[in-house]
């Protein structure tokens, strides 16, 4: 399917883009210690839609309670991720910048471990790593915006100070920790991995997320003049620092959402928005949707694997790495680089 000269996608793709994540979904539900047929996943999905019970608890049970939760954090995750990856690559015009360059992930990763040091419940754990990853941020844009002439380059390296800083805080409190119970508990959490994830978390942290990727979508056009200078996007009328502020405040609070769920969670932010510029181009008319749809993908298919090519469930940051690393060479090989 060839690409529209508008950067808009084509009919084609618009279908694939918005079916490719509910059959994955579909599948992904399936696959398990019990094997479910995906006839039985629609009939339950169908009978839960029209207010009734299946026949089967046992199937309506594991589909509705265990695997959706999961799979529904897996979708928000990889999609969250990936566009906030595609917006700070776009806005610090650099092909290497991840939804953890102002330091998000690492404050959020800080808060968490505190939580899970003073006692909290996973909804008090889940708070406090919102809470610093926003902390974080917030500093990091103080320490950035400080000068006059510094431009986005100041904050980049704001936001890598301030990942450091929050990176020995989560060290310190990993020193402290009881060997015996907190410290294995920190170290498995920021592993990241989706087995927590349950209806009560979702209620939330998935509003953020989708509220965040509602507005993405819904600014994509304006995008596109992220990369630009203050003089030349002057020109189109549009208020730039206003959209890199909506940007980050949008891709952070996203990020921290998603990190306050699962840990963190490397590569998705960093290769699928590089997927995407191969088969759509840089326009974000048509970047930002493949970006949601693909990195929901992603993330369905890795968490699947991690919790049913072994008995003893694998880490998903694990995975991600483990997949993402040669993948993202063998783009890059083929592609000869990447320009923003």
């Amino acid at each position: 399917m060839a690409r529209r000269r508008d950067g808009r996608l084509g009919a084609g793709w618009i279908l694939i883009l918005i079916v490719l994540p509910f059959i994955a979904a579909v599948i992904a539900l399936g696959i398990g210690r019990m094997s479910i047929s995906p006839g039985e996943i629609i009939n339950v999905l169908l009978i839960k839609l029209s207010g009734g019970h299946s026949d089967n608890q046992l199937i309506e049970k594991t589909v509705m309670n265990l695997r959706m939760p999961r799979i529904l954090l897996a979708a928000l995750a990889g999609s969250g991720l990936a566009v906030s990856g595609c917006a700070f690559q776009s806005l610090f015009a650099n092909p290497l910048a991840t939804p953890d360059t102002l330091g998000v992930a690492s404050g959020a990763s800080f808060g968490a471990a505190l939580g899970i040091l003073m006692g909290f419940d996973l909804i008090g754990i889940q708070i406090m790593a919102l809470v610093m990853g926003g902390a974080a941020v917030t500093l990091t844009w103080l320490a950035g915006s400080g000068r006059d002439k510094g431009g986005l380059s100041y904050i980049v390296l704001s936001g890598i100070m301030m990942g450091s800083l929050f990176s020995a805080l989560v060290s310190l409190v990993k020193y402290v920790a009881d060997e015996e119970s907190q410290l294995p508990a920190i170290t498995y959490w920021l592993m990241g991995g989706l087995d927590k994830a349950n209806y009560r978390t979702l209620l939330l942290g998935a509003p953020v997320i989708i509220a965040g990727i509602i507005l993405f979508m819904l600014i994509r056009w304006r995008m596109n003049l992220l990369p630009l200078s203050d003089d030349e996007a002057k020109a189109s009328g549009v208020d730039i620092r206003m959209l890199r502020a909506v940007t980050v405040v949008a891709a952070t609070a996203v990020t921290a959402s998603i990190v306050s769920m699962c840990g963190q969670v490397g590569w998705v932010g960093l290769l699928i928005p590089h997927m995407c510029r191969m088969l759509f181009g840089n326009n974000h008319l048509s970047l930002v949707p493949a970006s949601v749809s693909l990195g929901a993908v992603f993330m369905i298919v890795t968490d699947t694997l991690a919790r049913s090519i072994s008995a003893a469930e694998i880490p998903v940051s694990i995975l991600t790495a483990i997949i993402g690393a040669p993948v993202f060479i063998i783009l890059m090989r083929r592609s000869g680089g990447w320009r923003i």
